[in-house]
């Protein structure tokens, strides 16, 4: 860990959250601007600093400049295509990810909390249908070395396999445990925690840095579908 400059958040952030909830508006948030900065955008910018190096040992390519819009998130909603039309969002998050314009379609780690507790993880947040398909191609053309990747999931209970699935199997012929990696339409591996208390002390870092370092196998056999698939989309390939 870094120099330990994060303490925990606390009550009175998850509160603020749940008050963005309630009280969406403008004027709401300039009377309490100071509040967003004290109560979640400081400690959000103390557990970037203090992670960073560690998760530099994951991937030197990651951004770890702790400010909104490069590894926070920001807390006004864009909501010109958006059915929801509320301002702001009620929770907060932190993300890990290579320099990319379209960062949706990129492998990332991400924590984030609300005031019903935290959830961390990795995977993509909007996978396009190239990379999937290419996910699926490398899993079924080197089955071995898909399961070399996975190989920590069977041995934890941290993680959950999240995305939505297609309905019918895409390849009746594959076994039933490559089918829930395979048969989805976006994949990303969650830890979703209804207990805030754990938020309220510098543990919660350790917690998440343990966490993404299991996810460390799977995220660089991300990083190579997306690089087949830049390989496989050039103009200039041989």
């Amino acid at each position: 860990m870094g120099d330990n400059l994060f303490k925990g958040f606390s009550q009175y952030g998850l509160d603020f959250l749940e008050n963005v909830r309630l009280n969406n508006s403008k004027e709401w948030y300039e009377e309490h601007r100071n509040d967003y900065q004290e109560l979640l955008l400081r400690p959000f910018q103390y557990l970037v600093s203090d992670l960073s190096a560690d998760i530099l040992q994951i991937d030197s390519l990651f951004v770890v400049t702790p400010s909104v819009n490069k590894t926070i998130s920001r807390l006004f909603r864009d909501t010109r295509f958006s059915k929801d039309k509320s301002l702001y969002r009620s929770t907060m998050w932190l993300t890990f990810k290579r320099p990319k314009v379209e960062w949706r379609d990129a492998p990332a780690f991400f924590f984030e909390i609300s005031p019903e507790g935290y959830r961390y993880g990795m995977g993509y947040y909007s996978a396009t249908r190239e990379s999937m398909d290419v996910f699926r191609e490398m899993m079924v053309e080197d089955t071995p070395k898909f399961m070399e990747a996975i190989s920590f999931y069977d041995n934890q209970d941290i993680y959950v396999i999240e995305g939505d699935m297609y309905k019918k199997p895409l390849n009746p012929s594959i076994s039933p445990e490559l089918r829930q990696w395979h048969d989805r339409k976006n994949i990303y591996l969650v830890h979703n925690e209804s207990n805030v208390d754990k938020l309220f002390s510098q543990d919660i870092a350790d917690e998440v840095l343990r966490g993404f370092k299991l996810l460390e196998p799977i995220y660089h056999y991300l990083c190579r579908v997306e690089e087949r698939k830049r390989t496989a989309a050039s103009p200039f390939k041989l």
